[in-house]
């Protein structure tokens, strides 16, 4: 399992339209994270979100390949999991 962490900055362009009052962080931004840390060219085959992230918080990214060759993720920040899925390589 290979894993990677990142702190959403509080300052991040994202939040001035995500949403005005109460900042969370878009799927898209999430994904690209993700897969930034894969390293691998994939398609996204699935993504579930689960729970918002906010500023400031620290997210865990995890994911791990399996048999068949897709690669399955989790995002979780202090034990609660943000969004799931898989994701297929080029």
């Amino acid at each position: 399992m290979s894993q990677a962490r990142w702190t959403v900055p509080i300052d991040h362009p994202a939040f001035a339209g995500h949403f005005p009052g109460r900042p969370i962080v878009p799927g898209v931004v999430l994904l690209d994270r993700l897969l930034s840390a894969v390293a691998v060219p994939c398609d996204i085959a699935s993504a579930k979100f689960l729970s918002p992230a906010g500023p400031g918080e620290i997210l865990e990214f995890t994911w791990q390949a399996q048999g068949s060759g897709t690669i399955k993720f989790d995002i979780a920040c202090a034990g609660r999991r943000v969004a799931t899925g898989s994701l297929v390589p080029k």
